[in-house]
């Protein structure tokens, strides 16, 4: 079991990226679908995949990354 994991593991990370933001940079978000709601007045296959763009106005800290795949 710890080799597949550790096979598996190898091949995400070759996806992986690790982003840093700083204040004021812009930025995209990905709205993830939720099944019957409307959030951004579309729904099913036209509904927008991302919002955007925002300003980053503050850093909280130095955990506060995203590993995008």
């Amino acid at each position: 079991m710890a080799a597949v994991r550790e096979r598996q593991k190898s091949c995400a990370d070759k996806r992986r990226k690790l982003l840093e933001f700083q204040v004021g940079d812009r930025v995209l978000l990905k709205v993830a679908p939720w099944k019957g709601v409307i959030r951004f007045g579309k729904r099913g296959k036209l509904s927008p995949r991302y919002v955007g763009p925002f300003e980053i106005l503050k850093r909280i800290g130095p955990n506060a990354n995203t590993n995008i795949s």
